[in-house]
């Protein structure tokens, strides 16, 4: 019953983020919105930026990629410098190159894969100036794209796809800094974790230990890793550690955040190209998907955990094994689920702990594509070049040239849907391959078989899809896992970003063809099934192989493939 109501609440929650906050993003993106227009105007001022102009898709491609590359050396030099800066109370030294750079990367590209115990190897300085201001800022360049996209769809013979820094900014000021400050400050009211005492040193006089609890500024911090899509953790438990996450409300709403922007982007995309239908259409098919999946690893995880069967140890609750306590199985199922499907990485549960199946889950959800509804930005863009592809399959079906939201989409258009579509298959399969054929990469996973080769494949698919959740049984703090996923993680954001940012110039600088009898619609069930389908014929007839060597043989070992 819990868990029900769990449901209803999470879907009202959003059904009213996805209609109130989904217009005032719109106002926001359009200029409409100007209420922090006192700090606002001033950044433009210092950064030398003019609100008018706008940018060509190449403009705006060299705008993103400076910045993020700039991003990437800043946030690398700070935790190379960290011993030498302030609020260091725990005295860390300086993080070394190569889990430095993947951490650089990692935030950056809104991965947040963690290589490293947080509360042990980064001090307050570099959690807040270095880690959190990626994490406002990452989400806010995937919204960029995602409107720059949109308004290809939207705008008929223009030259330009909108201004990069305004986006930036706007999407920073009046989107993610102020809901996540109120969220911070509810966190912090139910028992999350806010201060910069340092440690806490606790003596037992019983039997004369002394205990070293890690403090620091957790809530600040968790508020945005969720909202964000981000799912960095302060500690390395991530949100099954009572500091970031302390009671099942502070549960629920993490749930919530995570999936408000990617859900609520729907909105915006229907908005602007002035048919909601649009966007609840493509929201159909994301809800199919997290729906699937979300029932399929919760009845897997319902049921009992072969290797704890095999010990001839009794599983009436389910597989317990790894979850919180707190929560229960079924809860952290939708949060396991939530997270991967979201392009966030945050965990309450050991997804290595799952069963076979609960574990293909979760795999197999990130594997769609990140369109689940995917991360804050991603989730929308990627779809749409699902979207795509779905209409120019229609257009063959039906014989006339095919076309969406009344642009034509030719060979130049399907070229860059395919290549934005296929970069994070090729980049999972080729590195996977990689990891599994030379020694450095065998020697990471810390179980044989083909649970370890899940767990490979399950990083390489974590960071390729910018998501940075992994299974917890692979050694990833060495050299050649953090070069390795640093590559996945730049080719999975940008190598997908700059296709999308020059279809969203070939859109813009196309006219709009008027519907006939003959087009293919897009705002109606059936468009919705074959999207679906598409999405299901690509992610299955790449990685099926892949799933069928790990997840695949591991349950059919133990008999519970179902």
């Amino acid at each position: 019953m819990a868990y029900a109501l769990t449901i209803v609440a999470l879907v009202v929650a959003l059904g009213l983020t996805w209609r109130f906050l989904g217009a005032y993003m719109v106002a926001v993106l359009e200029g409409r919105m100007r209420w922090l227009g006192f700090i606002e105007k001033p950044l433009y001022r210092l950064l030398g930026i003019e609100p008018d102009a706008e940018q060509s898709w190449q403009r705006y491609s060299i705008s993103l990629l400076v910045f993020s590359g700039v991003s990437i050396l800043v946030t690398y030099a700070i935790m190379r410098l960290q011993q030498f800066l302030p609020l260091n109370p725990q005295h860390m030294g300086a993080v070394t190159p190569a889990l430095a750079w993947n951490t650089a990367v990692s935030f950056v590209t809104n991965t947040n894969w963690q290589n490293y115990l947080g509360e042990q190897t980064m001090s307050y300085f570099t959690q807040m100036n270095a880690l959190v201001v990626q994490m406002f800022i990452s989400p806010a360049v995937g919204i960029a794209v995602a409107v720059a996209l949109i308004r290809g769809f939207a705008r008929k013979g223009s030259p330009t796809i909108g201004n990069f820094w305004l986006d930036l900014i706007r999407s920073t000021l009046y989107v993610l800094l102020p809901i996540s400050f109120v969220f911070a400050l509810i966190f912090v009211g139910q028992g999350a974790l806010q201060t910069l005492g340092g440690p806490v040193h606790v003596h037992n006089a019983l039997n004369g230990t002394t205990q070293t609890i890690p403090r620091g500024p957790v809530a600040s911090q968790e508020a945005i890793k969720q909202f964000g899509t981000n799912g960095g953790g302060f500690f390395n438990a991530n949100s099954a550690h009572p500091f970031e996450s302390p009671t099942g409300l502070t549960n629920f709403l993490s749930i919530f955040l995570l999936l408000s922007i990617p859900v609520t982007l729907t909105y915006v995309f229907g908005k602007m190209v002035g048919s909601v239908r649009q966007g609840v259409a493509v929201l159909a098919a994301m809800i199919f998907f997290f729906g699937v999946w979300t029932t399929y690893t919760t009845v897997a995880e319902k049921g009992p955990n072969p290797a704890v069967a095999a010990a001839g140890v009794a599983q009436p609750r389910g597989n317990t094994v790894g979850k919180e306590a707190r929560f229960g199985v079924s809860s952290s199922a939708l949060f396991g689920v939530s997270a991967t499907q979201t392009s966030t990485g945050a965990a309450n549960s050991a997804y290595d702990s799952y069963t076979p199946v609960g574990g293909m889950g979760l795999l197999t959800g990130m594997m769609l594509g990140e369109v689940s509804p995917g991360g804050v930005g991603s989730g929308m863009y990627t779809i749409l070049l699902f979207a795509i592809v779905t209409v120019f399959i229609g257009g063959l079906m039906v014989g006339r040239t095919p076309e969406y939201l009344g642009k034509k989409i030719q060979a130049r258009e399907v070229k860059l849907a395919g290549i934005g579509v296929l970069v994070m298959p090729v980049t999972v399969l080729v590195l996977s391959g990689i990891a599994v054929s030379v020694h450095a990469g065998q020697a990471g996973p810390l179980n044989a078989g083909p649970h370890g080769f899940s767990e490979i494949l399950y990083a390489y698919t974590s960071m390729s899809n910018n998501n940075g959740s992994a299974f917890a049984g692979l050694t990833g703090d060495t050299p050649f896992y953090n070069i390795t996923g640093g590559i996945a993680m730049l080719l999975g954001r940008f190598a997908i970003m700059v296709p999308v940012l020059a279809l969203a110039g070939t859109l813009a600088a196309k006219g709009v063809v008027p519907a006939t009898a003959g087009t293919v619609r897009t705002d109606t069930p059936l468009f919705v099934g074959l999207l679906i389908g598409v999405v299901l014929i690509v992610g299955g007839l790449t990685f099926f192989p892949a799933v069928s060597l790990g997840p695949v043989v591991e349950a059919l070992t133990h008999g519970r493939l179902y």
